[in-house]
């Protein structure tokens, strides 16, 4: 197996794009999640944090991030090492399918043999070599034209991700990926987890700019095309002002459901890093260290009969918890958010109802 330092043709694409809306007031529109530093015990934003773990693989000069126009600068000014050259601004957003194929065309010009690592901006790993042992077999088998996932050992039930389904293998701790199965009911996640085959799909993949490339010509022909312009536009120093023209008309589409699930083969790597997709304040909860009744509270928090509870408050402010269970409290400087934590998942409805009164506080 490669090691590191063996891959000069490496490129990580971290898509850093999303709106954060189930973290909520601490997120925000132009502070989303991924500028945020929301992984229990690490006071990183969880894209620096990103970027930092690959840096044994993959050299900051060969990282392009994707993230929308406005947040460009905030992207720029939380990463100030990285070349601007490789902060591709997206004038919309259309979803992982246009955002891989814009960036796969890039490295494609710079690097007529590069291979992608493609990365959510918002994952947390517990266990970085072990990540980095995962992501190094994912190279290796992309660098040969493979396309490859990185699959997550299941450790319960869970109806919030994708699976996919392991077939035979094909090397050392790389398989076939039989299918891609969307997220399941509560039966279904039970019976993944007992068949011993399926994995969590985590997001993370692997490719060569060319490979993905023909890949997305064959499958979404349109947005192949619009891609094929943007690199003759580029030739011409107008790839700016094509993209700012075009962009919203690509089409709206994962890189799961518009390429991944309709190639020949997928490869998957398993792996167990501790991984955690940090979706809501519910995976914060779980993170984060518990009391012997299972609250996730600030140290000088005054508790009294309260168990399984979570709470981010201001700097300065105390905490007081009495006779209440399985509570999310965010408290910041100009919002306060309650709710059980079961329905985590819902903070997106109080911001899609800040919007509709117009309220900036989103």
């Amino acid at each position: 197996m490669s090691e590191i330092g063996v891959f000069p043709n490496a490129w990580a694409v971290i898509m850093a794009g999303g709106s954060g809306t189930r973290f909520w007031p601490a997120s925000r529109r132009l502070r989303p999640k991924q500028l945020l530093p929301l992984a229990p015990g690490d006071d990183r934003s969880l894209l620096r944090a990103t970027l930092e773990r690959i840096a044994p693989l993959v050299p900051v000069e060969r990282v392009l991030v994707v993230t929308s126009a406005a947040l460009a600068e905030a992207t720029a000014a939380e990463l100030p090492e990285l070349p601007r050259e490789n902060l591709l601004a997206e004038p919309s957003g259309r979803n992982t399918a246009p955002c891989v194929g814009w960036a796969a065309s890039h490295v494609r010009r710079r690097d007529p043999n590069g291979v992608l690592v493609v990365l959510p901006a918002d994952h947390h790993i517990g266990v970085p070599d072990a990540y980095l042992a995962v992501l190094r077999r994912g190279l290796d088998a992309a660098s040969h034209g493979a396309v490859v996932t990185v699959g997550i050992e299941p450790t319960r039930p869970e109806t919030g991700y994708g699976y996919l389904e392991v077939g035979e293998a094909v090397g050392e701790q790389i398989h076939r990926a039989r299918r891609f199965v969307e997220k399941p009911n509560r039966q279904r996640a039970e019976q993944f987890l007992a068949a011993g085959n399926f994995l969590w799909n985590s997001g993370v993949f692997f490719f060569r700019a060319d490979t993905i490339l023909d890949a997305i010509a064959a499958h979404l022909p349109g947005l192949g095309q619009q891609l094929r312009a943007y690199d003759v536009a580029a030739a011409s120093g107008t790839e700016v002002a094509l993209v700012e023209k075009t962009y919203d008309t690509l089409p709206s589409i994962s890189i799961d459901h518009g390429v991944m699930e309709k190639v020949d083969e997928v490869l998957v790597v398993p792996g167990s890093f501790g991984w955690n997709d940090l979706g809501s304040w519910t995976t914060s909860w779980e993170l984060a260290e518990h009391d012997a009744h299972g609250n996730a509270l600030p140290q000088d928090a005054v508790v009294v009969d309260a168990r399984g509870n979570f709470a981010s408050v201001a700097p300065g402010k105390v905490v007081a918890l009495v006779g209440v269970n399985d509570l999310v409290v965010v408290d910041t400087e100009d919002a306060l958010l309650i709710l059980p934590r079961s329905r985590a998942q819902d903070v997106r409805a109080v911001v899609e109802a800040l919007k509709a009164r117009k309220d900036e506080r989103f």
